[in-house]
């Protein structure tokens, strides 16, 4: 299955090498619970969850590792020494594979991408009935 074929979080996972596999799932797991009201999806061919019609969290698999996104500077301020035992960079935090999934941390990641994501959507709500009134 190449990458343009896949449309769900489902296939997403299962043209994954198998030792990914369960990791990715248990990411998925993970945000769910973290963002019950999130909108699983595909964006920008890698898994994601939607908050307030806006993408609030990506993951990814990779070779030796995971990913989560985006976690921006004002986030990783928020999460303070958290992140220290993960290499980060452009907003990209990297899980290596070979250590346990640290489940709290992706589901404070996600609660607080799930805020942003609101806020988001929220100002835009308001900017455009600004523009109407206007």
């Amino acid at each position: 299955m190449t990458t343009t074929e896949i449309k769900t979080i489902d296939a997403y996972i299962a043209a994954q090498p198998e030792a990914l596999r369960e990791v990715l799932q248990s990411v998925r797991t993970i945000i769910g619970r973290a963002i019950p009201d999130g909108a699983q999806t595909i964006s920008y061919k890698i898994p994601a969850f939607r908050v307030a019609g806006r993408v609030a969290i990506f993951f990814a698999g990779w070779t030796s590792h995971y990913s989560v996104y985006p976690v921006t500077p004002r986030i990783a301020a928020q999460l303070g020494d958290k992140l220290a035992p993960y290499p980060t960079s452009k907003g990209t935090v990297r899980f290596p594979l070979d250590q346990p999934v640290p489940e709290a941390l992706i589901a404070e990641i996600a609660i607080l991408l799930a805020r942003d994501a609101e806020s988001r959507a929220a100002a835009a709500k308001a900017n455009k009935a600004a523009r109407a009134k206007a």
